[in-house]
């Protein structure tokens, strides 16, 4: 934290988060060097998997919640929601792109529900709903390959 800085240790130490040159931890005095994007981490995509998990489970219940006239599902809907956004959230603080992530949630949470309605909740998909489910999914790769120049 420089003299002046009125933001204080806490977001001095975020802001550094994101840095690529040599800063000083508010906290401990010592020196780091950051280098590039941090979002590849198993950890990072672990974060994504949970939310991505989270947000189909909480999809699922509210179809079965019936309009939030069954408690349990309802209540599965609540909670499950709430983690998805806090594991998310916890995905893009660790530097993952946030157009990345979110093309990769919406992909796999699109593709993940339409087949657990198919084997699950008695829907039924047409040839136009798998292509636009592939579509989806060549977006996502697009916006992946595209990030990487």
């Amino acid at each position: 934290m420089r003299p002046g800085d009125r933001d204080g240790p806490v977001v001095a130490a975020t802001r550094s988060r994101s840095s690529s040159r040599r800063v000083v931890s508010a906290y401990h005095g010592t020196a780091s060097r950051r280098r590039g994007p941090r979002y590849a981490a198993p950890v990072t995509l672990l974060l994504l998997a949970l939310a991505i998990a989270s947000e189909v489970t909480a999809t699922v219940s509210l179809k079965l919640s019936d309009g939030f006239s069954k408690l349990i599902p309802s209540i599965v809907v609540v909670i499950g929601y709430g983690a998805a956004f806090y594991f998310l959230s916890q995905a893009l603080t660790r530097g993952m792109a946030i157009g990345v992530a979110y093309g990769i949630w919406s992909a796999v949470g699109v593709a993940a529900i339409a087949i657990i309605g198919v084997l699950f909740l008695d829907e039924r998909l047409t040839l136009v709903q798998i292509g636009g489910i592939g579509l989806v999914i060549l977006g996502v790769l697009a916006l992946e390959l595209g990030g990487a120049h």
